[in-house]
């Protein structure tokens, strides 16, 4: 490692250290390193500054966030939880199994953890309590499972790997749903197991035939939703971008026409709050680039694949030690900036090693995604524990389990790829 690497990594890791913005920490290490470590024009910095945010696929991201926002405001994740209920409620645990289930169905519209934490959290947690379920398996359930968010389709960290690694967005978008499906079916048989015997908790009836079919005709707009994001992308009867703003204009009719729920004055505050998210994570994208472009003129990721290459023979223990690496880095850096920043440096690693780029991306997207719920960073830690009241220290042992299963399923695809490029090789996008 020369000098200036050492200079640059101190910087950028005294930064994070404290209460600056990562989008300033990675801003203002990449101008330190284009000044005092470059021949190149300052220029150049502020054309990668603008260039970064003029990009097609950033369409995608805002209008995915501003569906989901419209959703949280409407009763659409209201009916799919009336459905996820109607199917697993009168099992042993049934109301937390509604609960993954829920968050995996949100997740297949919003494609953020953040978002699918607020806005299943905020009326799961104090229902399953209620309904006698313990505190710590409640905050760890809901805690965890929002990660669903990220990992299913359309997931943003997903949409931000395709930029930097030019892999198909939509081959990328359908590998998540094998990791998605195995957590949910694993969090539902241990709470199964945990919940089997338990007398004390408040089980609903089965639901009749009648009573079936009124819920689903009532979600039946909801779910269309998820059927239109899909069945559009992999038709080929729009792209990833124009699903994204044909959900935001069909979730805006659904809510508005169909189940009334939201108001013309409804629109301002959530139109706001799309464009604040947004603009946090273009602010992130934009120094994220800055610093990237530093890196690879300072040829520092191929110096890196050199030093790893000559360590590590092993394709084996090259994905375990990159398992590792992103599971610590998941606990203090957040998902769209690490993905911005070690995507490039990774990803000439793969080589060399015969790993697919394709699998390595829903590697990372899994890796990052468990780092919401860890500590001492993890943003759903602290989301959870200010819904329910408690510190993060309690948060953080509530959530063990739920991390081991999905740490699980993580090994599991990571070294069974051909499960995870199955569904990509069928539909033609490997």
């Amino acid at each position: 490692m020369q000098m200036s690497d050492l200079i640059i990594l101190c910087i950028l890791l005294g930064f994070m250290s404290t209460y600056v913005p990562v989008f300033l920490c990675l801003f203002f290490t990449a101008s330190f390193g284009f000044v005092y470590f470059m021949d190149i024009p300052l220029a150049l910095m502020a054309q990668t500054l603008f260039r970064s945010l003029d990009s097609f696929a950033l369409v995608v991201v805002l209008f995915f966030i501003l569906c989901g926002n419209i959703m949280a405001k409407g009763k659409m994740v209201e009916k799919l939880m009336n459905m996820a209920n109607a199917l697993v409620s009168w099992l042993p645990g049934g109301l937390g199994m509604a609960g993954v289930i829920g968050c995996g169905l949100f997740g297949a519209i919003s494609g953020s953890t953040v978002a699918t934490v607020v806005a299943l959290g905020g009326f799961m947690i104090p229902a399953l309590i209620k309904n006698g379920y313990d505190e710590d398996y409640t905050l760890g359930l809901m805690t965890t499972s929002p990660n669903l968010g990220v990992i299913i389709p359309p997931s943003i960290a997903m949409i931000f790997y395709s930029m930097i690694s030019n892999q198909s967005l939509e081959g990328l978008f359908i590998t998540g749903f094998v990791p998605g499906i195995l957590i949910i079916l694993c969090v539902c048989i241990y709470t199964f197991l945990l919940y089997r015997k338990r007398e004390d908790i408040q089980r609903l009836p089965a639901p009749t035939f009648r009573q079936i079919f009124h819920i689903f005709k009532e979600g039946f707009w909801a779910v269309m939703l998820i059927v239109i994001i899909f069945g559009g992308i992999f038709s080929g009867l729009f792209t990833a971008n124009e699903a994204a703003v044909v959900a935001s204009v069909y979730a805006f009719f659904v809510e508005y026409f169909i189940y009334k729920s939201m108001r013309f004055a409804d629109i301002k505050e959530v139109t706001i709050s799309s464009a604040v998210t947004s603009a946090t994570l273009l602010l992130i994208v934009a120094s994220a680039t800055c610093f990237g472009r530093y890196l690879t003129f300072e040829n520092i990721p191929n110096r890196v694949a050199e030093v790893v290459v000559g360590s590590i023979s092993s394709p084996i223990v090259f994905l375990l030690v990159m398992n590792i690496l992103l599971l610590i880095i998941g606990m203090f850096m957040d998902i769209i900036s690490a993905t911005l920043i070690l995507g490039p440096v990774f990803i000439p690693l793969l080589g060399p090693f015969n790993v697919d780029p394709m699998h390595f991306g829903l590697i990372m997207t899994v890796n990052l995604a468990i780092g919401y719920c860890t500590p001492p960073m993890g943003v759903s830690l602290f989301i959870t524990g200010a819904l329910a009241k408690r510190d993060i220290i309690y948060v953080s042992k509530a959530v063990m389990p739920f991390l081991a299963i999905q740490i699980g399923v993580l090994f599991f695809l990571t070294y069974c790829p051909s499960i995870v490029l199955f569904l990509p090789k069928l539909f033609g996008y490997y």
